[in-house]
């Protein structure tokens, strides 16, 4: 099993050490622009001076605790609104007008007003990720409700399941994997969406940091900026793997063990 990890990392791993292999002899023969294109070792020197100093630190942690906090105010509002949607024909007749209207727009154009209603503080920028990344969860979640078979339901009924039991035992297991879905698409539209609103009102965070940088003519600090989003984005994405892994096989189990009862 291990062997078989490494061999996992080590395929994953190769064209990212092929393309910076490249990059670094393109750069040692001039091949490229120094100032548009620095050499990776000038930005890994600039990104160890940068954490030297405590400043990456500083903006990753910033940044981090802005995207997850509107991402889990998004995941708390979608889950349960989604399921709702799907248990209620009326409501779901309801508020489709006004949520397709709103997911058409895009979250970085309600910047201004967000700025004008909830100032330039954290609020206004936990609103901007909170609309990019409520409808990838909430239309993943409902899609998976939604395609639950209906032979569970009937063998729900003739068990005579109370709701909750319904839910933990049939609904969930099976929209599971629809809902890991849309809760990794929502995290990558947090990362885009706390950049937009960085890149117009802060004083800290990755979205401010490339900025600044850019404004400074520093192009290694704004290339530290974007791989240290690159990366965080791979460790995350790799953890709710994990978890879905790790989730979604036991909930399966349980289903399946119901309809064997």
């Amino acid at each position: 099993m291990m062997t078989k990890r490494l061999g996992q990392l080590a395929s994953c791993a190769a064209l990212p050490a092929l393309l910076v292999v490249v990059w670094s002899l393109l750069s040692s023969f001039g091949l490229v622009n120094a100032y548009l294109i620095p050499s990776p070792q000038r930005i890994l020197g600039a990104a160890a001076g940068m954490i030297a100093s405590g400043e990456l630190q500083k903006h990753v942690l910033v940044s981090l605790a802005r995207v997850w906090s509107g991402y889990l105010i998004s995941a708390c509002c979608a889950l349960p609104l989604s399921l709702a949607f799907c248990q209620s024909r009326r409501l779901n007749n309801l508020f489709h007008g006004i949520f397709e209207m709103l997911r058409a727009i895009p979250p970085l154009a309600m910047i201004p007003l967000l700025i004008l209603w909830f100032g330039i503080g954290e609020a206004s920028k936990l609103a901007v990720i909170v609309l990019a990344t409520f409808f990838p969860i909430f239309l993943n979640s409902q899609g998976g409700f939604n395609s639950v078979d209906k032979c569970w339901d009937e063998l729900s009924r003739a068990l005579e399941l109370r709701f909750p039991r319904h839910l933990v035992s049939i609904l969930i297991p099976a929209a599971l994997p629809q809902i890991i879905t849309g809760l990794r698409l929502g995290f990558g539209y947090a990362w885009r969406a706390l950049l937009g609103a960085e890149l117009f009102s802060s004083a800290s965070g990755l979205g401010y940091l490339i900025t600044d940088s850019q404004n400074m003519a520093r192009v290694d600090k704004v290339f530290v900026g974007i791989l240290s989003i690159g990366i965080l984005g791979v460790i995350f994405d790799s953890i709710l793997r994990f978890l879905a892994g790790r989730l979604i096989r036991p909930e399966q189990n349980t289903t399946k063990g119901l309809g064997e009862a």
